[in-house]
């Protein structure tokens, strides 16, 4: 996914760090370059949005359960597939 506009940091990268930066888990500079990716790009900023929501909408789904570590990386690893394959179709 790009907008076809020059960033400092590839679409891509950004993308593969999103959940991480959903989670605030990431160290202050790599949150400010995400930030200022966002706002100048709108497809990863759409992405991010959608990636929020789902996150909201698992997480009122399952309430306070917390998913066991094997089926989180099995969800994340499919969604990575799923983002691949719509990227490259683009």
């Amino acid at each position: 996914m790009s907008c076809g506009e020059h960033h400092d940091v590839d679409c891509s990268e950004i993308l593969q760090r999103v959940y991480v930066f959903i989670d605030n888990e990431l160290e202050d500079a790599s949150t400010e370059e995400i930030r200022q990716h966002l706002e100048e790009c709108a497809p990863c900023l759409d992405q991010y949005d959608l990636e929020r929501c789902i996150k909201k909408l698992v997480h009122r789904s399952c309430g306070d359960d917390q998913a066991p570590a094997a089926l989180r990386q099995k969800i994340l690893l499919s969604l990575t597939e799923i983002r691949v394959e719509t990227t490259t179709q683009d």
